[in-house]
């Protein structure tokens, strides 16, 4: 009989949903930003029993909207 084989170990990034905690590290902000961000509306989790998971596809529009924003021509404060 061979060897068992080593558990592939799942990087943050190939997972579909990702606790608060794994968001956090993945857009490099605190914990704490991630709840932030959920609880205004800016992040949607999605609820599975009574634990929170955010999926990859939310961050990327998440981030995807950040971007769009920020390239956008700001006006300037003198404009009335």
């Amino acid at each position: 009989m061979g060897d068992p084989q080593p558990l592939l170990e799942v990087s943050i990034a190939d997972r579909l949903l990702l606790t608060p905690e794994e968001a956090a590290k993945v857009l490099r902000v605190g914990r704490t930003t991630v709840y932030a961000l959920m609880k205004s509306g800016d992040l949607r989790p999605v609820h599975i029993g009574r634990s929170c998971r955010i999926s990859q596809a939310e961050l990327d529009r998440y981030v995807r909207r950040l971007e769009a924003s920020s390239s956008r021509p700001q006006p300037s404060p003198d404009a009335a």
